[in-house]
């Protein structure tokens, strides 16, 4: 697919401080078409609650006016910032108030969103949506795209703040969405049931710095640390972390380390880890560290909680373990299934420790080069690529 304009509209912005699907199919998007990247419209309470934020406050300085709100990232991507503030309504309770409210905000956000498009000149595009489910339920509705997407990267009713009313609209969006594409097979499993156009393009990786070849100095935090490296490199969720795995690893195995490299959340800042003399919390590193830390590990792990959440959860950190060419142990899901014949799944936490022991025996370059080989398919070119295969069939 060439020459088409393409609206994408998700729920995090193009300043985001974290790693982004939609950004990266965003970036490959506009490799051959043009691209409007949208940003999620201000809401009440996340003004309230963050008032001196700079982020916030270049975004009350667009809505004023005394900012444009249209920054051109390169010839064929745009970031628009919606000149417009919508309403916080997820605590309303009433599904019938909740979604007037909502339409109301949908409405705020799609004029926003065509005034921009009138100043561009652009009169037909094609409407992406990245699993935002209430600010974006009725821009196909008002904006009236040629055609509409909806990628599914997260089974997102599985939380708490969408599982209220989500999981009533989101069915009903990917119904009236011409095409639904997940970036796993239990995704595009689930987008089936309410839309046969539904499709799985697999997930993208960046992968170019994550080369076992480039030589790197050991991180100083990591280099008074005697005997074997058990390594996590991602955020620390209790959601979809388990600490139960991570404590039982520490416990029975006094002479490894455990190496946990993000940023925890509230559950994992008062966990009993913390008292654990082989246990290392390093906090959350910039990307380009990352790879300093995976190639230190010996062996790599992802013990994910096993819930609706994670069931269908395309972990991103496997292809960074893999294309570093370790060993990787990691609970057994449905989507981990995917890599079975490169990764070692564990089932319980004792499974664990018999796999990652047996990690530790094993040495051979020819197996981790097979890892690489097989992380480097997984690239937003592909991805992308199946994203307009699943256009051409209905477009």
């Amino acid at each position: 697919m060439e020459n088409a304009f393409i609206v994408i509209v998700g729920q995090q912005a193009w300043d985001t401080d974290i790693g982004s699907n939609c950004k990266d199919i965003a970036l490959e998007f506009s490799k051959r078409n043009r691209v409007l990247y949208v940003n999620s419209p201000l809401d009440r309470i996340t003004l309230i609650r963050h008032k001196n934020d700079p982020k916030i406050r270049k975004r009350i300085n667009i809505i004023k006016g005394k900012e444009l709100g249209l920054v051109k990232l390169s010839e064929n991507l745009w970031n628009f910032f919606p000149d417009c503030m919508v309403e916080s309504i997820n605590w309303i309770k009433s599904p019938r108030l909740f979604n007037f409210f909502n339409r109301y905000n949908n409405r705020k956000f799609a004029e926003s969103i065509k005034r921009i498009l009138n100043k561009l000149g652009v009169e037909n595009f094609i409407l992406f949506n990245d699993n935002e489910i209430f600010k974006a339920f009725y821009l196909k509705d008002f904006l009236k795209p040629e055609l509409s997407l909806y990628y599914s990267r997260d089974f997102m009713i599985g939380v708490d703040y969408w599982k209220k009313h989500g999981t009533v609209l989101e069915p009903l969006l990917i119904s009236k969405s011409d095409v639904c594409v997940a970036n796993s097979g239990f995704l595009s499993a689930y987008c089936q049931q309410y839309n046969t156009h539904s499709y799985n393009v697999g997930q993208g990786c960046n992968l170019d710095i994550f080369n076992p070849e480039i030589e790197r100095l050991r991180p100083a935090d990591l280099s008074n640390i005697q005997g074997k490296i058990i390594g996590y490199v991602g955020a620390l969720q209790s959601i979809r972390l388990d600490e139960a795995i991570l404590l039982y690893i520490a416990q029975q195995q006094p002479d490894w380390t455990i190496v946990l490299v993000g940023q925890e959340d509230d559950t994992y800042k008062v966990s009993p880890l913390h008292t654990l003399k082989n246990v290392i919390f390093l906090g959350k590193k910039p990307l380009s560290d990352l790879p300093a830390y995976i190639q230190a590990f010996d062996v790599c792990i992802n013990p994910q909680m096993v819930n609706e959440v994670t069931e269908g959860n395309y972990p991103r950190k496997i292809d960074e373990y893999l294309a570093m060419g370790k060993p990787v142990v990691a609970t057994k899901t449905v989507t981990m299934q995917f890599f079975e014949n490169y990764v070692y799944l564990a089932e319980t936490k004792q499974n664990y420790i018999a796999l990652i022991k047996e990690c530790l025996l094993i040495s051979d370059k020819g197996i981790a080069l097979k890892r690489r080989n097989f992380a480097l398919e997984h690239s937003w070119e592909n991805s992308v690529e199946k994203i307009y295969e699943a256009i051409r069939l209905v477009y």
